[in-house]
């Protein structure tokens, strides 16, 4: 297992210097979503003692699940070098491989509100999990910031004023929206979105002292 999760980890890391994918969805990100993959899998082994077998799907879509985000490649494309690393460079068999990939390709948040969950048979859990660990990432305002200023090359200011109205129409209303599913992620959510509100009005705060000057 150390060999594999460093070599998830090292395409990771190369494939974002391929693509130029910023620090918002790059190395640190991977390793937020599998930490709290990891968190989410533990609190659901209890209940669901056949999550064992799909631990490997777990930690592969979480840590390379950005490796074919739209917004930095084409999706195709992407999950099918994904694919193709998995087959030569891990263990992983033909059925965890399409698993994982099925999972990368249908858990983003835009997808979701478009079509709503995909039916994965005995993966949905995995699918679930990973896409949880996602969107408890998406809580970082800092994250959100990085993001906008990387890719729209607006100025902290601006930053700011888009990633606010991105967390007031989107983040905030994760709840609302009904996208947690186990209790783990819900219980985090609720600290996690307290402290993004907090975040928020810290980095509003250092703005309106910026311009004192």
């Amino acid at each position: 297992m150390r060999l594999f999760i460093s070599k998830l980890f090292n395409y990771v890391l190369l494939t974002s210097k391929n693509l130029g994918i910023d620090e918002s969805h790059g190395i640190m990100h991977s390793m937020n979503t599998l930490q709290y993959a990891k968190k989410i899998y533990n609190s659901e082994l209890i209940n669901t003692p056949r999550l064992i077998h799909d631990k490997e799907i777990i930690y592969a879509a979480s840590t390379l699940h950005d490796m074919c985000d739209y917004k930095y490649t084409d999706e195709k494309s992407g999950s099918s070098k994904i694919k193709h690393f998995l087959e030569s460079e891990t263990n992983m068999t033909n059925e965890e491989i399409t698993a994982t990939i099925n999972i990368v390709t249908t858990m983003s948040y835009s997808k979701v509100k478009k079509v709503g969950y995909p039916k994965l048979g005995k993966y949905q859990t995995a699918y679930h999990i990973v896409r949880e660990a996602d969107l408890l990432c998406s809580y970082d305002f800092n994250r959100a910031l990085i993001y906008d200023m990387a890719k729209n090359n607006s100025t902290f200011n601006q930053a700011y004023e888009n990633s606010h109205k991105f967390f007031i129409k989107r983040v905030l209303q994760y709840f609302n929206d009904d996208l947690f599913i186990h209790n783990f992620s819900k219980k985090e959510a609720i600290e996690l979105h307290g402290n993004a509100i907090k975040q928020i009005e810290n980095i509003k705060n250092i703005i309106s002292d910026n311009r004192r000057f």
